[in-house]
């Protein structure tokens, strides 16, 4: 807040409010798309939205509901009822909070491209699922929760589309997509719709589900601070469903951050930013709130508009609480077939459907983790999709790390080092063979150096590793060293080690391997290896 000014309070003054505005429609649809009461998510957007602005990492951050968490809140609402679906998010603050003391903020950021852009996109396609039913007013009592069950049962249902509902669910859509990007600033497509779409079923008389008709209305102000209900034995159940909230929350808050980080050229502290995460999902249980998160969209409306500090976000959720203070009576009139376009829009943006056209341009490994990231997110849930995502991800980097890895026989013919390293022009002793080990060594490698050795066709008496070029070592090329090492041994055989880099020989040394291999024999170029092989020659000669 250094330098903060009048001119700038102005400019974070107007562009929380803008935000504010946009968050209503947004708040009310995650929310009933989530299978709870619409207030559920206003109350999210005001109570996470002034956490987050005041205590998180980032200057511009926005935060509230969002369209990511809409399967997930649906899913443990289903399965596990209301009060364990607050306990499930206070858990996942918990967790986050957790994350964010231990300096985790730094990890996220690890989650490959092809996992993440994976999952968003499954979540893209189960938010355009939930909302079938109320875009075309479908007369469907109950939709599951599967998504191949879901889609069944809309299929099932598709004879009775109410086709009022069905024409202004299409209207909205329409004049969200085609408002013009300069109005944006004064006032968005959405809002618009909202406020047209309200008009249009009050004057017409429109036969259309608000929420009224399904909710009561909207009530005004805050509820007063409530602890859900609990037991002990239901907890090991919720860690799963809690993690994967926290899981979520964390990737989408520092992915939000990230952008915003570009938008105004700062840096975020992400472990502050998971804290106030952690810290806005322990509260807004507590007064009949969802899960929440950074929002991507709001937070760039934010930055567009203007807000440069948390004063923006601040306004943004104070707005949101003076709209449900003054004008939560007029909220019953609001149809849901426009709620409904509203998150066909979202959704929309939301899935990066142009990486479909790339899948052929990507190298194969990046395709199939995007491919099963992306069905296993649909067909079962996130968690599952984002452990198996990493993993094969995982897998496929350790391939690709140990196919640039590479242990050669190495002679003055075929040395390819520069002039000083290079065995050109020097004297190699016919009983001593030289192998270079080019890249990490670890278990992805390892084994390539038995493979080596036995193509070599030759039994020397020495045997030097050049490891000038090894930057990290592992336990398993650690052992690959120590069986090497045994092996010749047993031979009468001896190994030499040159120029060791500072990661591989700390291991070495701590694990003792040095010592037995006798320090003499660890060399700091290939001039002193072949100087120590010589020797090694003439005492064995001595010996016999």
């Amino acid at each position: 807040m250094r330098g903060y000014d009048r001119g700038q309070f102005r400019a974070d003054l107007i562009a929380g409010i803008t935000v504010g505005i946009v968050a209503l429609p947004l708040a009310m649809a995650f929310a009933i798309a989530s299978g709870v009461t619409p207030q559920a998510g206003i109350f999210t957007a005001v109570i996470a939205g002034f956490i987050i602005s005041a205590f998180g990492g980032s200057r511009v951050q926005i935060g509230g509901p969002t369209g990511a968490f809409i399967v997930i809140v649906y899913g443990i609402l289903t399965e596990y009822g209301a009060a364990n679906l607050a306990i499930c998010t206070v858990m996942a603050g918990v967790i986050l909070l957790i994350m964010g003391f231990a300096g985790l903020g730094q990890a996220i950021k690890y989650i490959p491209y092809p996992v993440t852009v994976g999952f968003t996109s499954g979540i893209a396609v189960l938010i355009l699922s939930t909302q079938i039913k109320d875009f075309f007013g479908l007369q469907l009592e109950h939709v599951p929760s599967g998504f191949l069950d879901k889609c069944a049962a809309l299929a099932s249902a598709a004879g009775t589309t109410h086709l009022p509902t069905a024409l202004l669910a299409a209207a909205a859509l329409a004049l969200i997509i085609l408002w013009p990007k300069k109005w944006m600033r004064v006032i968005p497509g959405t809002v618009v719709a909202l406020v047209l779409g309200t008009v249009a079923v009050a004057v017409f008389k429109l036969p259309v589900e608000t929420i009224g008709t399904r909710f009561g209305g909207i009530p005004e102000g805050l509820p007063p601070l409530s602890f859900p209900e609990f037991s002990f034995a239901s907890l090991p159940s919720l860690i799963q469903p809690a993690t994967t909230i926290a899981l979520l929350a964390a990737i989408e808050s520092l992915l939000s951050a990230v952008v915003a980080d570009g938008m105004i050229d700062d840096r975020h502290d992400s472990n502050q930013e998971l804290k106030a995460q952690g810290l806005a999902n322990i509260v807004c249980p507590l007064f009949g709130g969802i899960a929440a998160t950074g929002a991507i969209a709001r937070t760039a409306t934010n930055v567009k508009s203007g807000g440069r500090t948390p004063i923006a976000g601040i306004t943004h959720a104070v707005t949101l609480l003076i709209i449900l203070l003054v004008a939560a009576p007029l909220a019953k009139s609001v149809p849901l077939a426009v709620l409904a376009a509203v998150l066909v829009k979202v959704a929309y943006n939301m899935g990066e459907w142009h990486h479909f056209k790339r899948l052929f341009k990507w190298p194969r490994s990046d395709a199939a983790v995007f491919l099963t990231t992306f069905a296993l997110t649909v067909l079962f849930d996130l968690t599952l999709a984002v452990e198996v995502g990493m993993v094969l991800a995982a897998m496929l980097f350790i391939k690709r790390v140990a196919d640039t890895s590479q242990i050669t026989p190495v002679s003055a013919d075929n040395d390819t080092e520069g002039p000083h390293h290079s065995l050109q022009g020097r004297d190699i002793p016919a009983d001593v063979q030289v192998f270079r080990i080019l890249g990490p060594f670890f278990f992805g490698v390892a084994d390539r150096l038995e493979t080596a050795l036995k193509r070599a066709q030759r039994e020397p008496k020495v045997v030097i590793l050049r490891m000038r070029k090894v930057t990290a070592m592992d336990a398993t090329g650690l052992n690959a060293l120590e069986n090497l090492y045994e092996k010749l041994a047993q031979k009468h055989r001896r190994l030499v080690i040159s120029a060791l880099q500072p990661q591989p020989y700390k291991a070495l040394k701590k694990a003792g391997f040095l010592d037995r291999l006798g320090q003499e024999n660890v060399c700091p170029d290939i001039d002193h290896a072949l100087q120590r092989a010589q020797a090694l020659l003439e005492e064995g000669h001595r010996e016999k």
